[in-house]
């Protein structure tokens, strides 16, 4: 049986905010419904979760790019006797953005919340709408709990643009809290785990490589510089520095991956058969290791293009090679998060540590100096694809972690 259970919202963003919904399956299908991808606008969906805040009595913080076509939300419940205290506390973080659907074979609507057996479809389910309806629905009882003078510490919402595109939202959420002297004690990054804890990420660099070379016809090479074969010589060196990397004596077991990578991804060049071509262009990334940072590949590559350069202005002093960076987004680190990780375990009951190869904006956080998990429903396997689900069982989950975790936040009445 198909349920669609998109009672509340609908395609043309055109929600009520009067009448925002009370449960987290409500709350996901609503969140469903705002078409969040990457390349468009996520203002329909933050100005819709500010309505609620703000009916709750919160205060709303919205960061903004530079066209103000998308936004960052950070919002805090305050907490002590006063409820006066914003500093500290822990902070939930989710992405508004998603994926696209272009080319996939989706059967239902991805931004119609479906419910087919014990799983909800659409996209965003579990990447990573699910925790933020989770965090939305756990709201009014933390707001309840600062008015009455119980919770002991603030709780904060971080909601992101552009995530899925470089993670470019929250080093603004960053930069806002630490002009306004916010400096929070941990963060849990709501990215799909099976609500596993994760305490550790590698990092990613994308490099792109633009080889010039000097046209010329292939029965006169020696008028010309081969573009290609001055790529293929680089991307020759960035293939042995990967076999390199994966031969270090300081790997990390935990990883699925236990080292740091280097894999080329694109290449273009040349016209014809017969024409040395003047152009070849290609890209690779690097995910490193937490101990390990981008200048373990970049100097070597550097220094290897320094030498081809050479090899090529000898014989055409316009030729060479540029390198440029497009991509970067830091390692998460488990250096200092051992208290954050002892309560985690405590709540959900599971002790296991993992280490991932994606990256998240936890990473962004660590750097910051803000201990940082990830723990959030539904499985990374999922995401990205067509027919993306998060299963029922894990929101519920994911709920009662909440529950227990604002719990730790709450000083006891006294009888």
């Amino acid at each position: 049986m198909i349920q669609d259970i998109n009672d509340n919202a609908s395609n043309d963003q055109q929600l009520n905010p009067a009448t925002h919904p009370s449960n987290s399956l409500d709350w996901l299908t609503r969140l469903i419904a705002f078409d969040t991808v990457s390349r468009h606008s996520n203002l329909a969906l933050i100005h819709d979760v500010r309505a609620y805040c703000e009916q709750l009595g919160l205060t709303v913080d919205l960061t903004f790019n530079e066209a103000k076509t998308k936004a960052n939300l950070f919002v805090t419940v305050p907490a002590g006797e006063n409820a006066d205290q914003i500093n500290n506390g822990l902070v939930l973080s989710g992405h508004t953005d998603v994926v696209p659907v272009d080319g996939q074979d989706w059967t239902s609507e991805p931004f119609t919340a479906t419910i087919r057996g014990d799983k909800l479809y659409g996209r965003g389910a579990c990447d990573m709408k699910g925790f933020i309806a989770c965090a939305l629905t756990m709201l009014p009882q933390a707001v309840q709990l600062s008015n009455s003078g119980q919770l002991r510490r603030p709780l904060h919402l971080a909601l992101s643009f552009d995530e899925e595109v470089g993670c470019l939202g929250a080093p603004l959420i960053l930069a806002d809290l630490k002009a306004r002297g916010i400096t929070p004690d941990y963060c849990i990054v709501g990215e799909p785990t099976n609500m596993a804890m994760v305490v550790a990420h590698k990092g990613i660099a994308v490099y792109r490589c633009r080889v010039h070379g000097k046209s010329a016809h292939s029965s006169l090479i020696g008028q010309g510089v081969n573009a290609i074969s001055y790529a293929s010589r680089l991307v020759g060196y960035v293939d042995t520095l990967a076999e390199e990397l994966s031969a270090r004596d300081d790997n990390d077991a935990l990883f699925t991956v236990p080292y740091s990578t280097l894999s080329v991804g694109t290449i273009h060049g040349g016209t014809a058969t017969n024409i040395v071509p003047n152009l070849c262009e290609f890209t690779f990334d690097y995910r490193n290791l937490p101990h390990m940072t981008q200048d373990d590949i970049l100097a070597p590559i550097q220094a290897k293009v320094a030498e081809l350069n050479a090899q090529m202005q000898a014989r055409a002093p316009e030729t060479g090679i540029e390198l440029m960076q497009e991509e970067s987004v830091p390692a998460m680190t488990d250096n200092n998060s051992a208290e954050l990780q002892s309560l985690i375990a405590a709540l959900t009951g599971d002790d296991e540590r993992h280490k991932v190869a994606y990256a998240t904006e936890g990473g962004q956080f660590t750097n910051a100096g803000i201990p940082t998990i990830i723990c959030g429903p539904g499985s990374i396997e999922q995401a990205h694809k067509a027919d993306e689900y998060v299963e029922l069982s894990e929101i519920e989950r994911c709920d009662a972690f909440l529950k227990k975790l604002l719990d730790s936040c709450t000083t006891q009445p006294s009888t």
